[in-house]
């Protein structure tokens, strides 16, 4: 006698209890509204910020180098500050430059190479503008030292 009654329920869709249809749309419903919430939520993203050195390839002594901090698209970023440290190749300390409204910067560097070395690299760091939602995580282009023979 069970199995008639279960089989005659018309509480429920193709045998699912009503309750459980119910829960299942909700939880739905629910699931849809968190995520258009989370897809609005744009302060949560992070823009990573690289350099553009020109020259890119220099040799060994005094150059002014300028600097450009780009977005993703390539754009200028003002008010970034640009770190200048010697990779392969040496400076003497660190130098820094705050990008202007173009989104450049100048640095005067002083690279040198040691003895039997061929090339080196001076790297870059940049400490986005303040408020920003900028961040600086990934290793930026590097400027290569080579030297002339």
């Amino acid at each position: 006698m069970s199995e008639h009654r279960f089989r005659d329920d018309r509480r429920g869709i193709e045998g699912l209890p009503i309750r459980l249809v119910i829960a299942l749309v909700v939880g739905v419903a629910s699931l849809s509204v968190m995520m258009s919430m989370l897809s609005s939520i744009s302060g949560l993203a992070v823009t990573e910020l690289d350099v553009r050195p020109e020259p890119e390839v220099v040799e060994p002594g005094d150059r002014t180098v300028e600097v450009t901090v780009v977005d993703p698209e390539g754009r200028g970023v003002a008010g970034a500050t640009v770190v200048a440290r010697g990779g392969s190749a040496r400076l003497d300390g660190v130098e820094t430059a705050t990008t202007g409204e173009n989104g450049t910067a100048e640095l005067t560097l002083s690279p040198e190479l040691a003895a039997n070395q061929r090339d080196g690299t001076v790297e870059f760091d940049v400490k986005p503008p303040a408020g920003s939602e900028y961040a600086d995580e990934r290793e930026n282009t590097a400027l290569l030292v080579v030297e002339s023979r």
